[in-house]
């Protein structure tokens, strides 16, 4: 009766093991066989043409064989900068943001124009925008700030040895310069007070690499 009873919990247990064993290999195989995660583009259509930007709907196939639509933002490309200012402090700046209905702390920045090259457009807005035009400038990353919805690519460059020129700014922009030391530009990253994405990427970046020296 003992061995009869052990007998059955042995099947049991090998019964249970064959299950899992079954399941573990078809999501494997499932996962192999949807090779990779890309989404191939059949169509596309735009649904709005502006002149910064354009919106585009594209239908695509997804990997598991379905289709569905994606709705984004075509954009030329920008850049960023973090500019230090010869008394050594970031200068950061002041600027209404329509869409989110708020000033906003912010690191200098710009979109490309057509065929620019990013360190071409780096010095360009910098002066253009506080009045200063680096002799160094060192790129540093570059990052994707919208996935979820826009193909945008940025630019972050470190901005030092700066000369005074003049601004340049379009008629439609006003901006505050707002120079500010390294450790109250990361303070104000910690508290919430800045909260654009390229900006506090940029000071953490200027964190870890001056903070010994500013």
């Amino acid at each position: 009766m003992i061995l009869g009873r052990i007998d059955k919990k042995i099947i049991s247990i090998f019964s249970l093991i064959q299950v899992k064993t079954k399941i573990f290999f078809k999501q494997t195989i499932g996962v192999l066989e949807m090779k990779s995660l890309k989404e191939t583009k059949r169509k596309s259509e735009i649904m709005f043409k502006g002149k910064l930007l354009d919106v585009r709907k594209d239908e695509v196939k997804l990997p598991n064989g379905n289709t569905s639509t994606r709705e984004w933002i075509n954009h030329p490309g920008a850049v960023c900068l973090i500019p230090i200012l010869p008394n050594g402090k970031i200068a950061l700046i002041r600027q209404y943001r329509y869409p989110v209905q708020s000033v906003m702390i912010e690191l200098p920045a710009g979109k490309l124009d057509r065929g620019e090259d990013p360190k071409e457009c780096a010095m360009r807005e910098l002066e253009e925008e506080i009045g200063y035009r680096p002799n160094k400038l060192t790129f540093l990353a570059h990052i994707h700030p919208a996935i979820g919805f826009a193909n945008e690519k940025m630019w972050i460059y470190l901005a030092e040895e700066l000369e005074k020129t003049e601004t340049n700014l379009d008629e439609d922009e006003f901006i505050d310069l707002m120079p500010t030391s390294l450790h109250n530009a990361v303070e104000m990253v910690w508290s919430g007070k800045i909260t654009d994405v390229k900006t506090i990427i940029g000071l953490l970046w200027a964190d870890r690499l001056l903070n010994d020296h500013l």
